[in-house]
């Protein structure tokens, strides 16, 4: 079994803290803008705004953490989302609810990045940094709950400025798990030595190049099967409640093989788990659109969050151990910039394929392309 210490729970405690009050404001912010009449391609641009911050923030976050550790990115990024939660409750002006996006986008940024790249180095071997990146991995399912759901509850009883000041107040509370995390002493060392290297450098490595689209490849798998079944679901006359079973066990199953993981992680390969991964989800895409009834979809999206769940630790277990020791904080920005990045565009491609394709045709076409990229998978080394 993990050992469960108190500097990890200190860990998943901070990424919970500044991760609610960034998906807090992501739900509510938007909410506010439509309320005062703001047109739909405004609303899409605040809510591209979360993911563009950490796109342009995510190298100059890891390399300070690859400088100084912990505790200096941390402060930062609770400095940052304490910013936008503090703009968002003055002012409902649509321009500073993009700013407030701006800033707890990078924030939460910041101390994600920040925090994986401290999990990681808390590991002594490959078993125990699977185990670590399977707790931290709950830390943003239970931050997609806390966020938005206090939101909205403030936001039906007291109004938006009261929810936005909560929200506000989330992020203090990594400043005081941050005493838990000891201080690192080889950063000084560390940082000389990455000082005089290139950031791009790193993409040299073909191992880190497949892990990359690896990722990329099973982030999109997610993000299609959100955008997708609630458009199936509409399409076969289901239930918004029907259609918020299939997401809702999706999302129960992630969690629950995070936390099978730490129980199995001496007999799992890193490899492995990942090409098996993807050929499961590929297979599951190729039966998806010939499901019809809400509960056999409920049974397929359980299955995908089964096999997509058990991706993120494997990764960055990966990621950890084919990246440098004192450049972890650089190579996780670049994940960092793959990720958001595909979140900011894929809606836009997903949209328009579905448009002219169907809907279903998503589906195929992102089983065919995470099949081919297991035998990348079965390559990183």
């Amino acid at each position: 079994m993990a050992q469960f210490s108190r500097p990890l729970l200190a860990l998943i405690l901070g990424q919970i803290s500044l991760h609610s009050c960034m998906a807090g404001v992501r739900m509510a912010a938007p909410l506010q803008a439509l309320k005062q009449g703001q047109a739909e391609w405004t609303v899409g641009l605040l809510m591209a705004l979360f993911a563009a911050a950490p796109v342009l923030l995510s190298l100059p976050a890891g390399r300070l953490a690859d400088r100084r550790g912990y505790h200096v990115p941390m402060r930062l990024g609770v400095a940052l989302s304490l910013a936008g939660g503090t703009i968002a409750a003055l002012s409902s002006h649509y321009l500073a609810m993009c700013l407030a996006a701006i800033l707890t986008g990078a924030g939460s940024n910041f101390g994600l990045i920040t925090i994986q790249r401290t999990a990681g180095r808390m590991a002594t071997d490959a078993t125990e940094r699977i185990r670590v990146f399977s707790w931290l991995g709950l830390a943003p399912a239970l931050s997609n709950v806390v966020g938005p759901v206090t939101a909205g509850l403030l936001i039906d009883q007291m109004g938006f400025r009261v929810a936005f000041a909560v929200l506000m107040l989330m992020p203090l509370a990594a400043l005081v798990s941050a005493r838990y995390v000891p201080a690192e002493a080889d950063v000084p060392r560390a940082s000389a030595t990455a000082a005089r290297q290139s950031s791009w450098d790193l993409l040299r490595s073909p191992a880190l190049r497949r892990l990359l689209l690896v990722n990329w490849l099973l982030s999109a798998s997610w993000d299609v099967h959100s955008f997708v079944v609630p458009i199936l679901g509409h399409e076969r006359g289901m239930s918004a409640g029907a259609i918020g079973l299939v997401l809702g066990l999706f999302a129960t199953s992630v969690v629950a093989v995070r936390l099978l993981i730490p129980v199995l992680a001496h007999r799992l390969s890193e490899s492995q788990v990942l090409t098996g991964a993807m050929l499961w989800v590929a297979a599951i895409f190729g039966i998806y659109p010939f499901v019809h009834s809400a509960w056999l979809m409920a049974c397929c999206a359980s299955l995908l969050g089964l096999a997509l769940g058990a991706v993120q630790p494997m990764v960055m277990s990966t990621l950890h151990h084919i990246t440098p020791h004192e450049r972890h904080g650089e190579a996780i920005a670049f994940r960092s910039m793959a990720l958001n990045g595909s979140s900011t565009l894929m809606p836009l491609l997903f949209g328009a394929f579905g448009a002219a394709l169907g809907a279903a045709s998503l589906f195929w076409m992102m089983g065919l392309a995470v099949g081919a990229g297991s035998w990348q998978a079965r390559r990183i080394r």
